[in-house]
């Protein structure tokens, strides 16, 4: 994160800004794209980039730690807020985050759109704070609930902020290896939740401790962004032409600048200015990638990865293996999956991640569903069901989990990429939590083996989806995909 070049000259002419700043200075746009036809673009060092990318994937830390960090205390925060044995209560505890999550999801492109990307980081990082506090200070039940959902809209509005960003901020050449952070930083937060919660059997309230230790990284998040980069295509949206060549020379090198800068310039032509409507949104021009986007999040919920989080406990202990330990072999392969995926996300690309992660869950599930319909004590029965477990979180981990954030903020236009993205996580939510909530009811009602054999069926068309409407975009610059993907009337 460098200090601003100093001297910089500007390339452009005047154009009056949208936001109220200075009136900045902008070329001609075909004069400048022809001067710059010649000039062949290198791949800028990632020391430039790289810091930037690390402090927003901090969003998506916080996201997998607050989502687990109720886990192992639940039972010692109920015991000593006085609901001890009260299973509604517990939930409450458990799926209050997610309301506030929904919440904070509809309000996050508007804000990233209104304010700039860096604040809003800023701001996410707000009420997880003051809702952490909440929590490791309460005495009722009421307390706790309130910290928890004022921590859910931190989340809602962090994590499609985080994907937007990274995906703004990186090279073509390494933007997927930059996008598979967010599912590693997560996988690190959800097993940072589980070490730090290991002592709260023993030392009485370390419960309120686990809620003290994420404001550390919250905190560090809403400092840290006062040094780094603001996103160049934000700036150009708000007319800011100027600063945004600034922030492209400390996030791509100087060589980088006019290539980067021209590329701009192809996006965005004259409807920059429009306010965008939910209803363009579902119904408008820009329907087709809002619905790959939509479809996309509800399926890879629909796969059940929540559900079979939850049910990995219950799968191991029948293998004799404890739920402490059961959590860690959990986490490793989903950690071990997601670091695959940033190795091979710029070279096989999104689209084979995608249905090679979709394929493997529904044969995983194949291998539950047939275990489900053994005797239970058979050690083949046994071996199937936990082989089958990991499988399942493997699978999930090299496609379905890091490549939908990714690959909606590269296929949304740069005009919608902020409210797209939200209306996208808004049913990323919807459906995390029906799924959350009748798991259970259908595990009951249908049994493992058929209520599998539909978490598979989900899978299934989850790669017929992305084989039929998923494009590549490996490589690409985000202009290249936004003409692919919307061409221009």
């Amino acid at each position: 994160m460098q200090a601003h070049p100093q001297g910089t000259t500007s390339m452009y002419k005047r154009m009056p800004s949208k936001d109220g700043a200075n009136p900045l200075d902008v070329e001609d746009g075909f004069e400048f794209l022809q001067e710059d036809m010649v000039q062949e673009p290198t791949d800028p060092p990632l020391k430039h980039s790289l810091p930037h990318v690390l402090v927003a994937s901090i969003v998506s830390f916080l996201f997998g730690y607050h989502i687990g960090v109720v886990n192992e205390p639940l039972e010692s925060i109920s015991h000593d807020l006085g609901f001890d044995g009260n299973s509604l209560a517990e939930g409450l505890v458990v799926s209050t985050c997610l309301g506030g999550a929904f919440i904070g999801s509809l309000f996050s492109g508007w804000i990233a759109d209104e304010f700039g990307r860096r604040r809003t980081f800023q701001l996410c990082a707000l009420p997880m704070v003051i809702g952490a506090v909440c929590s490791a200070t309460t005495n009722n039940l009421a307390g706790m609930l309130v910290g928890r959902f004022i921590v859910g809209i931190g989340l809602g509005i962090g994590p499609p902020v985080a994907s937007l960003y990274i995906t703004e901020v990186s090279p073509p050449s390494v933007r997927g290896t930059y996008g598979s952070f967010i599912q590693i930083s997560t996988c690190l937060g959800l097993m940072g939740a589980l070490l730090i919660g290991i002592p709260v059997k023993s030392i009485s309230g370390w419960w309120r401790i686990c809620f003290w230790l994420s404001t550390i990284p919250s905190t560090i998040l809403a400092v840290a962004m006062v040094f780094c980069a603001e996103s160049p295509h934000w700036l150009y949206k708000r007319g800011r032409n100027t600063e945004a060549e600034v922030e492209f020379h400390k996030l791509l090198g100087s060589a980088n600048v006019r290539s980067a800068m021209a590329e701009l310039l192809k996006s965005d032509r004259g409807d920059e200015s429009d306010t965008v409507k939910i209803s363009e949104l579902i119904c408008g021009r820009h329907f087709r990638v809002v619905f790959i986007g939509s479809t996309l999040f509800a399926l890879q919920q629909l796969s059940g990865i929540n559900a079979v989080f939850y049910f990995s406990s219950t799968v191991f202990r029948s293998a004799g293996v404890s739920s402490n330990l059961a959590n860690a072999f959990v986490g490793i392969v989903n950690l071990l999956g997601s670091f695959i995926a940033l190795l091979l996300m710029d070279k096989l690309g999104r689209k084979v991640l995608l249905l090679w992660s979709f394929f493997g869950m529904a044969i995983s599930t194949v291998f539950q569903a047939t275990a489900a319909g053994l005797f239970a004590s058979t050690y083949g029965a046994l071996y199937l069901s936990v082989g089958g477990m990991l499988m399942f979180v493997f699978s999930f981990a090299i496609g379905a989990g890091p490549v939908p954030g990714l690959l909606l903020s590269e296929i949304f236009p740069s005009r919608i990429r902020a409210k797209a993205m939200a209306f996208c996580m808004s049913v990323h939510w919807v459906f995390n939590f029906m799924v959350g909530l009748l798991f259970l009811r259908l595990l009951e009602l249908m049994g493992p083996q058929l209520l599998y054999s539909m978490l598979g069926t989900f899978c299934l068309v989850g790669v017929a989806f992305v084989k039929r409407n998923v494009m590549e975009t490996k490589g690409k610059t985000l202009q290249e995909i936004e003409i692919a993907l919307l061409p221009q009337e």
